[in-house]
């Protein structure tokens, strides 16, 4: 994870995250433009994530929930004040799965990636504070039905698509085809794995998260490896691991569809 070293107005942050603030070293991790991510270097680490406001009040929630059952890190503070909503979490021991030395060992990589998936969605959530993810999973979707966006190359090598219209069918078949089975991750990507030294450490960046379609997280894990190991070779072996019994590769090429229409 990038960390540059900056300067903070301690006075323009809530003053319930000033203890945390006062003396700590601090570092940008950022990497979108949606939000802003700082690590502050003190009493063991912990990440502060600030964006517009209630736009980390479900990742807040599903954080803490994910914690509960020992998936991922404490939540120190989440509030709102002027505008934007601030997150403060601790630092999980480790390092995430983009890591150099991970990429190194990409066949390991790919399997645990597979593995923590498939231990992720076999674990009980009867009480998770999103009980249905589709919803709006399935909102964002329709909202990109009627758009322009057609963002083919999003997965080349995976899932084609010729045109737009081919797209849209294919979407809004997978609409009728979602299941509320698993307890989601909602971006399975590399990044948001936190191995220690191969351990498993937790999850992070939750938001959307909650129980739906298995597929959606599958999907994400087959495009994180090709994106960050550069190649599509491990598909097949990701889908192996996690278990090619549970998987339909033709839903997989729907909700492809979805995001690439402009779903969420």
């Amino acid at each position: 994870m990038r960390r540059t070293p900056v300067s903070l107005d301690i006075e323009s942050f809530p003053e319930a995250l000033s203890r945390w603030l006062k003396d700590a070293a601090v570092f940008d991790s950022s990497c979108s433009e949606a939000a802003g991510t700082y690590y502050l270097e003190k009493d063991g680490g912990c990440f502060l994530k600030t964006s517009a406001a209630d736009s980390l009040q479900t990742e807040a929630v599903m954080t803490s929930y994910y914690h509960t059952l020992g998936l991922s890190a404490e939540v120190l503070y989440y509030g709102t004040e002027n505008g934007k909503d601030y997150l403060l979490t601790r630092r999980l021991p480790g390092e995430d799965c983009t890591w150099a030395p991970y990429r190194a060992e990409p066949k390991r990589l790919c399997d645990t990636a597979a593995l923590l998936l498939r231990q992720l969605h076999e674990t009980p959530a009867p009480d998770c504070p999103v009980p249905d993810r589709n919803e709006s999973y399935a909102a964002a979707v329709k909202r990109g039905l009627s758009g322009h966006v057609f963002e083919p190359e999003h997965f080349r090598g995976l899932w084609e698509f010729s045109s737009r219209e081919e797209a849209e069918k294919a979407a809004e078949e997978g609409l009728c085809r979602l299941d509320r089975e698993v307890l989601l991750h909602g971006d399975y990507c590399l990044p948001n794995i936190i191995l220690d030294r191969w351990k498993f450490s937790g999850f992070i960046d939750l938001g959307q998260g909650g129980i739906g379609d298995r597929h959606i997280d599958i999907l994400w894990g087959i495009w994180t490896l090709n994106r960050n190991l550069k190649t599509v070779r491990y598909t097949d072996r990701f889908i192996d691991v996690y278990g090619k019994e549970l998987v339909d590769r033709e839903k997989l090429r729907l909700i492809a569809a979805m995001e690439i229409i402009g779903g969420e």
